[in-house]
C-alpha cells in the first residue's frame, strides 16, 4: 500500500471514529461497489477533493466506510483488483453479520480485515 493511502485511510478513519457512537439496530447495510466517475478524470492515485466517508453508526457506518476506502483504493489504484476482491468477501460476510444483528461480532470482522490488509484499525 503507497503511504499516501495509508495516511488517507488514517485520516479518515481518525474523522470517522470521532462521530461513532454504539447501536442496538438491525440498520439496513447497502455496500455500493460502483466507481465513481470522477476517478477517470483524475490522475492516478489521486482522491477527488470531495470525497466523503459515509456516515451512520454501529457495525452499517463501519461496512459503509470500509466499502468506501476500498472503493476509493480501487479507482485511484492503491489496491489491486485482486486485493480488492478479498476485502470485498470480508467486506460482504461482514455486512451479512450486521444485518443479522450481531453488531460486535460484525465491527470485529471489519477490523481484522482492516488490520490483515494493512490499514489502520
Amino acid at each position: 500500500m503507497k503511504p499516501a493511502c495509508a495516511a488517507l485511510a488514517f485520516a479518515a478513519l481518525a474523522l470517522a471514529g470521532c462521530n461513532a457512537t454504539s447501536s442496538q439496530g438491525t440498520a439496513p447495510v447497502t455496500i455500493a461497489t460502483a466507481t465513481p466517475t470522477y476517478a477517470r478524470e483524475l490522475p492516478p492515485g489521486v482522491t477527488p477533493p470531495d470525497f466523503k466517508l459515509p456516515s451512520g453508526t454501529g457495525c452499517a457506518g463501519d461496512v459503509a466506510r470500509w466499502q468506501a476506502i476500498q472503493d476509493n483504493d480501487l479507482a485511484t489504484g492503491h489496491v489491486s483488483k485482486s486485493v480488492y476482491d478479498r476485502i470485498q468477501a470480508e467486506i460482504t460476510a461482514a455486512a451479512s453479520v450486521c444485518q443479522a444483528g450481531r453488531d460486535a461480532e460484525a465491527r470485529g470482522m471489519i477490523s481484522a480485515s482492516k488490520r490483515r490488509h494493512g490499514y489502520p484499525g
